[in-house]
């Protein structure tokens, strides 16, 4: 009810006001543009006001004002375009357009996306039904297919081929540092290769102490070579993982010894850094180095460094190494009979 009370109204209110525009003249128009308005509050009153003055009742309305207004906004707009124009007549710059980045103008460049076929949508698509898989098969199937090195069945072309460098036992290659006996003799008699440990022998560490060669390059270990022993004159005692047959039997003429050791990474840490481990408890070096009475200190002065720290307990070679360490001739650790004669010469068990 209350939308055609509405209506009714709105079109009476249309009618009325053209009625009136239709009865007032248009020189009544004219009259009041060139007339001055009276503005409200002012101090002219109804007798004294001048005789060209307009009632407020005849005051323009709303529309006309506005028809004002955006013809005043065209002059304005056409007194700018003239003087755009006569700085191009005088050959006058207009500098460089100003152009903005907003977020609907970014697009990928042409061709970057390419879309996507859809399969399976009839056979206008040229790829429906099978979707191009064709009937049935290994190849037809979900996550079918064969991998892309298979041969039809026959023995695959890589299988053929021998193994040769890292494919075969790459994880039990030792990368060793060559070290003749005529640098070490030379070593030796310059001072600067003093073994560390109590019982005189020289080990890796003591070679990077010597300055031969820095322990960041030791991965695996260091393999004694016998070039130079016409020079060897010193008796040695050395722990090495490696040594060649020269070697052996030059340090050993001259009635040294040579050992030959495995070393992890582990065990390798604990030979070069030993200092990175944890100190033994007091209680511990009183039981292992104490005397008969338990209230006797240690003096720790009197021990190897590898003596005062908690090392981890070495481990066994690998299956692949396991003979070379067992073997005498190569001095291997793991010997009975080297166990032995290091026991005659008051060696340290290699624990």
């Amino acid at each position: 009810m209350v939308l055609p009370a509405m209506r009714c109204m709105t079109r009476a209110v249309v009618a009325s006001s053209k009625r009136l525009t239709a009865q007032r003249p248009s020189s009544a128009n004219n009259l009041i543009a060139a007339r001055p308005l009276c503005s409200v509050g002012s101090s002219f009153s109804r007798d004294n006001r001048p005789a060209n003055a307009i009632p407020v009742t005849k005051l323009p309305s709303v529309s006309s004002l506005n028809v004002g207004l955006s013809q005043l906004a065209i002059q304005n707009n056409n007194h700018q375009q003239r003087t755009l124009s006569s700085l191009a007549e005088n050959n006058q710059p207009l500098g460089e357009p100003i152009t903005y980045l907003t977020l609907n103008q970014l697009a990928d460049n042409p061709g970057a996306v390419k879309k996507a076929r859809r399969v399976g949508r009839g056979i206008g698509s040229s790829k429906g039904k099978t979707c191009g898989r064709g009937h049935k098969g290994q190849k037809a199937r979900a996550g079918g297919g064969v991998h892309p090195t298979f041969e039809g069945g026959q023995t695959k072309f890589y299988k053929r081929l021998p193994k040769i460098g890292k494919m075969k036992n790459s994880k039990f290659k030792l990368e060793l540092i060559s070290l003749n006996v005529g640098k070490v003799q030379d070593y030796v008699t310059m001072g600067r290769l003093i073994p560390e440990r109590s019982d005189g022998v020289i080990t890796m560490k003591d070679f990077v102490n010597a300055g031969m060669f820095p322990s960041s390059s030791i991965k695996s270990g260091v393999k004694l070579l016998g070039d130079g022993k016409q020079f060897l004159k010193d008796k040695l005692l050395i722990e090495v993982p490696w040594a060649s047959a020269s070697a052996i039997e030059a340090i050993e003429s001259k009635g040294g010894f040579v050992t030959t050791v495995h070393y992890n990474r582990l065990a390798m840490r604990a030979l070069l850094k030993p200092h990175k481990f944890a100190m033994k408890p007091e209680a511990l070096l009183a039981a292992e180095y104490g005397g008969e009475d338990d209230g006797e200190e240690v003096n720790t002065s009197e021990l190897d460094l590898h003596d005062l720290h908690l090392l981890p307990k070495r481990a066994r070679p690998p299956v692949k190494y396991m003979p070379y360490y067992t073997d005498y001739a190569k001095r291997g650790y793991l010997n009975p009979k080297v166990q032995l004669e290091r026991k005659k010469r008051g060696l340290k068990d290699i624990l």
